[in-house]
């Protein structure tokens, strides 16, 4: 794979997932958080067979398959913990943006666990994208006159 296809990926990830901020407000105006984890379980099991034709589930090692089983337990709890925000009066313009910062957690966990290492640019980025989030998530006590 070329060297620049991630960012085609990261690309789609943007886009996918700053459309589904706005679907899973939508939907849990109507359901429940637990309801609404289903819809989206239901909705990865439609687009699974074109992502993975002809792959085998069970042709990985136990260790590799139980961390990929461990990161989509805690995928579905965040899933459900989104929804559950947004389901209980949160606004979608507030908790996206605030859930958005789960890389902050990748970028402290990584040098420890990963044994890798940011550059002070990278912590700068940090830094402004946590400054970003307390800008987006502060409410304005101005009303506006629509």
């Amino acid at each position: 794979m070329h060297n620049s296809a991630w960012l085609w990926f990261a690309l789609i990830v943007l886009l996918s997932w700053g459309i589904v901020g706005l679907l899973q407000k939508l939907s849990t105006n109507y359901l429940s958080a637990e309801w609404a984890l289903v819809w989206l379980a239901v909705g990865f099991f439609v687009l699974e067979p074109w992502l993975y034709p002809g792959h085998v589930l069970f042709k990985y090692s136990l260790r590799s398959s139980g961390w990929a089983f461990l990161g989509g337990v805690l995928n579905a709890l965040g899933a459900w913990a989104l929804l559950a925000a947004l389901k209980s009066g949160g606004k979608a313009s507030i908790v996206a943006p605030f859930t958005a910062l789960y890389p902050v957690v990748v970028v402290f966990l990584a040098p420890t666990i990963l044994h890798e290492s940011i550059s002070a640019r990278q912590a700068l980025g940090v830094v402004c994208a946590l400054i970003a989030v307390v800008l987006l998530s502060t409410e304005s006590s101005e009303k506006s006159s629509a």
